[in-house]
């Protein structure tokens, strides 16, 4: 049975302030073809389909048009919710998708939710497991010992019905331990929600969700990562489809089709004369989401709108030049300093910028130390 394998679509996400709606419909129009093509019998979608809990109506109308487009198509499809999911959202009309070979479960009931298909390899069992808390999974479980994420999932595992020694699948939402991180998802301080790998041993696939960033912590056990880049530490992701061919048990073969964005993300770093030229931007595509880092000493009024009428998409701007790499070593002024507000300001101000100040900044800030503390300077 070949399926294919997505998760943390955060539909309705924006990237600085930049709806991705377009961006997101078109990636999806790429799964389905890509699932097609592959002429997969399925497809899983780990988790994270919105990306809050409350979705907007466009990011709702987005997620139904993706499941007709995959019930069009003949293709099962197995969801769970995730940690930015509703689950009561996402259990919406699930009996009746049920028909239409939709198998949707957004929230745990005690029982681990199992889906049983036949090939002609025999019966594969496929579990669907959302994303849980210690703490809820107590209530089901009054008498064993849950202490950890990792104590929950074993707890989950060994009182479900599932023989592990026949073809099997897991999907789940959580965090293993091994795995990778980047900025634009949530782990627990601490990394205390960790789930030990060996948790999940004799299953012939664990098709996760929760990890943006595409990896196996262990053989057969992964991450599919975001269809999308989601924060400016994704900018080096290579965002795929993951395909998971099960044969025999334990006959498992993992492989992965390039996915491409209508508008990726980039980074520029220069002097702004130079980004600015024309032989400079004539290379770039335009209408993609820029991470710009100006390497220019003094700072350009309005500079953030003079990039955009070149660079549309600006997510974010630095600058990184000897006084934003002072400011790092800045020390703190302690209270028994004894010099005057401007004397502090002064010294500030040089340790900050790698020069003083000129006799027009001092008079300005003068004026200011003036109104606020009544001060003659």
């Amino acid at each position: 049975m070949k399926l294919a394998h997505v998760a943390d679509l955060h539909l309705g996400r924006r990237l600085g302030g930049f709806s991705l709606i377009e961006d997101q419909r078109a990636i999806l129009s790429q799964i389905a073809d890509i699932t097609v093509k592959e002429e997969c019998s399925g497809i899983i979608i780990a988790g994270d389909i919105y990306d809050k809990t409350a979705p907007s109506a466009e990011a709702v109308r987005l997620f139904d048009r993706f499941l007709t487009r995959l019930s069009q198509e003949k293709l099962e499809v197995y969801i769970i919710s995730g940690n930015h999911d509703s689950p009561e959202r996402i259990d919406y009309a699930s009996e009746l998708m049920r028909d239409a070979n939709i198998h949707i479960c957004a929230e745990y009931d005690g029982t681990l939710h199992t889906i049983r298909r036949e090939d002609e390899y025999g019966p594969l069992d496929i579990c669907l497991l959302p994303f849980i808390k210690p703490s809820y999974v107590r209530g089901f479980y009054p008498d064993a010992h849950i202490n950890s994420y990792t104590d929950m999932m074993r707890t989950i595992l060994e009182n479900s019905e599932i023989d592990r020694s026949k073809r099997c699948l897991l999907v789940c939402h959580q965090f293993i331990t091994g795995a990778s991180t980047c900025d634009s998802e949530y782990i627990t301080v601490g990394t205390l929600d960790n789930i030990d790998a060996d948790v999940f041993d004799g299953f012939d696939y664990v098709a996760l969700g929760h990890i943006h960033g595409a990896q196996n912590p262990r053989k057969n056990i992964r991450y599919c990562g975001t269809p999308l880049k989601y924060s400016i530490s994704e900018i080096n992701h290579k965002k795929s489809v993951t395909i998971v061919d099960l044969k025999g048990k334990g006959d498992v073969t993992v492989s992965t089709v390039p996915l491409v964005p209508l508008r990726d993300l980039a980074e520029i770093n220069g002097k702004y004369d130079e980004i600015m030229e024309r032989s400079f931007y004539e290379k770039m595509s335009l209408d993609d989401f820029y991470h710009i880092t100006l390497t220019d000493d003094e700072d350009i009024p309005g500079v953030i709108h003079k990039l955009r009428t070149v660079y549309k998409n600006i997510i974010q701007l630095d600058y990184d030049n000897n006084r934003t790499r002072k400011f790092s070593m800045v020390t703190s002024v302690k209270q028994t300093d004894k010099r005057t507000p401007m004397e502090m300001f002064s010294s500030l101000y040089e340790e900050q910028n790698g020069m003083p100040m000129t006799e027009e900044q001092r008079k300005y800030v003068s004026s200011l130390i003036e109104k606020i503390w009544g001060e003659e300077i």
